[in-house]
């Protein structure tokens, strides 16, 4: 089992944690994540760590698809690995939420299904610098010819010579989605994986499998999983510590009708919670939301208390289908917890 260090992305200051990241590298974990939402972008922080690092993964969990045109995207990818000295950049993609994407890019929500396929075609055109890159895609066409357009687009191919084999990854979680980043991707970001939750994905990935053919399959494919951490002896309180992004994420994080983290509380089994959590959040009661959260859901994807129940609970963490486990922490300790949990030193 390989370990990723996910920090996410800043809040009202920009505080990219350059010691922990080097202290992750030394104990050796596998990558370190950036996100991005309507702040801080997720591109930035690793062109700045590739320079104070030697040898960790640099990924994006994630850019959002309506931040940057697939080929912004796969130059942004392609100028940080080619400064980190390649082969250490993952492109982790994802399509964030209608809110996000029309409220604050400005852009259609569309089809996400096609625009992420045309996305994902695009951006591998490009690494590959095969020839000029065209596409007549569903959702995205090069050249536009659209509205506004002059017509005279012309094909290009990028004056940089790419690592033709940058990874990209999916951050999914419905069944058409997930079979779309088995069959397209080289990795997978799922939302809302905890252990036991891979029977339900595993059927989901088989058939992307099988429509990419060519022999994918788990073994050349990474699913990376991410959870929380939290060393503290009062377990009681290490949960309470994670509620108020729970509350964030499942009651605000997304329109009523429209949050896909609400979804997912639902399909493990805490759909009245779900439902009061949302309520609350959205009559802006935050506080009763966050008591609402059950401590149950978050001890489920989380690992938090003394470092024996960390180091205990991580052991069905580490059978739950995926290749690596991105802990998501700034706290020091953790960071060394779980490098003994998982036996990197």
């Amino acid at each position: 089992m390989k370990l990723g260090l996910s920090i996410g992305y800043s809040g009202a200051y920009l505080d990219v944690p350059v010691k922990l990241v080097q202290r992750a590298e030394e104990l050796g974990y596998d990558s370190v994540w950036t996100a991005e939402a309507y702040g801080s972008d997720a591109v930035t922080p690793l062109a700045y760590l590739a320079a104070v690092t030697k040898r960790i993964k640099l990924g994006t969990g994630i850019m959002q698809l309506a931040a940057r045109t697939p080929a912004n995207a796969a130059m942004s990818a392609a100028t940080v690995d080619a400064m980190a000295g390649g082969g250490r950049f993952i492109a982790g993609l994802g399509v964030s939420g209608p809110q996000i994407v029309e409220g604050w890019y400005g852009q259609p929500w569309g089809k996400p299904y096609w625009r992420v396929r045309d996305y994902v075609t695009i951006m591998r055109k490009i690494l590959r610098r095969d020839g000029p890159v065209s596409h007549d895609g569903k959702e995205i066409a090069l050249p536009y010819a659209g509205p506004g357009a002059m017509g005279i687009g012309k094909p290009l191919k990028s004056i940089l010579h790419m690592n033709p084999d940058l990874p990209i990854y999916l951050a999914t979680g419905t069944e058409t989605m997930v079979k779309l980043t088995a069959e397209i991707a080289d990795g997978w970001l799922p939302m809302g994986f905890m252990p036991g939750a891979m029977e339900e994905y595993r059927p989901w990935l088989e058939e992307g499998f099988r429509r990419a053919g060519d022999g994918k399959s788990l073994k050349n494919f990474s699913v990376v999983a991410s959870v929380h951490v939290q060393v503290d002896d009062d377990v009681k309180g290490a949960l309470a510590k994670l509620k108020p992004e729970v509350a964030l994420y499942v009651g605000g994080m997304g329109h009523e009708t429209k949050n896909f983290h609400n979804d997912i509380m639902v399909r493990r089994g805490f759909g009245d919670a779900a439902k009061r959590i949302q309520e609350l959040y959205l009559a802006k009661r935050k506080d009763e939301a966050i008591a609402a959260v059950p401590d149950e859901w978050v001890d489920m994807k989380s690992l938090v208390g003394p470092p024996a129940r960390i180091r205990e609970r991580y052991r069905a963490w580490e059978d739950c289908g995926a290749d690596t486990i991105s802990v998501r922490s700034r706290q020091p300790e953790a960071i060394e917890v779980m490098a003994q949990a998982a036996r990197l030193n």
